[in-house]
């Protein structure tokens, strides 16, 4: 039953990291976009970031 916070805790770290990346270089990160800029990273990675963040610690949370 520990999977399902740790995909969610890896996610976050993955996000986390590459919001750093896109901090960096942002086209790397947003190829698909039209434009690329660091507001944009900040908002997608970021909030992917905090959101699976908290589902992990809700999952820790409701685990007994």
């Amino acid at each position: 039953m520990k999977f399902f916070p740790q995909i969610f805790l890896f996610c976050s770290v993955t996000a986390f990291l590459f919001m750093v990346i896109g901090l960096f270089k942002p086209w790397a990160m947003l190829w698909w976009e039209g434009v690329q800029n660091r507001r944009k990273v900040i908002k997608l990675y970021g909030s992917v970031g905090i959101v699976s963040y908290l589902v992990y610690w809700l999952f820790i949370w409701m685990m007994p």
